[in-house]
């Protein structure tokens, strides 16, 4: 996988995404940066996919205290979830010792562009967009199209093959 963009229609589609396409693929040890807008999808992905690869749950955004560890139930990887949004550096991100979990475990790093990278050659970056403008339905937030942008780094990646359906 080079770089694939795929639509989804809706959070709900989006957990199915992450459940269905993307966690059949990991295993221990993978990297997965997720970035994007507030709002487009970074936590309901990692939801998505907490919920698929079995994970005590539930999964919720680390936003205030950085790091969640959420063990498997079904012996399969835990799952590691970082919100590096309030990371100011590098050094920060390594604070978190990722490297000392990485190895037995899924990461995921939201808002962890220019700053997670160095922790794998291998790892897949999701760039989640939504559509800006027009009326914003606030009683019903999960409403609206996203787009993911999938780029696949290192040889792990390289014959991976993504779609929505």
């Amino acid at each position: 996988m080079n770089d694939a963009t795929l639509t989804i229609p809706d959070a709900e589609a989006m957990r199915t995404f992450a459940a269905r396409q993307v966690a059949p693929l990991l295993r221990p040890g993978d990297l997965l940066i997720l970035s994007g807008d507030l709002g487009a999808g970074t936590t309901t992905f990692t939801q998505g996919l907490g919920e698929a690869i079995g994970v005590r749950g539930p999964v919720a955004s680390p936003t205030f205290i950085i790091a969640r560890t959420h063990p498997s139930e079904v012996g399969g990887p835990g799952l590691i979830h970082v919100d590096a949004y309030r990371l100011g550096s590098l050094a920060e991100l390594d604070d978190l010792d990722l490297d000392s979990t990485l190895e037995d475990s899924i990461t995921v790093v939201e808002w962890g562009e220019d700053k997670a990278e160095q922790l794998a050659e291998d790892r897949l970056h999701l760039t989640l967009t939504r559509e800006r403008g027009g009326d914003v339905d606030l009683a019903n937030p999960d409403v609206g199209v996203r787009e993911v942008r999938v780029i696949g780094h290192g040889p792990r990646w390289s014959d991976v093959t993504l779609d929505a359906n």
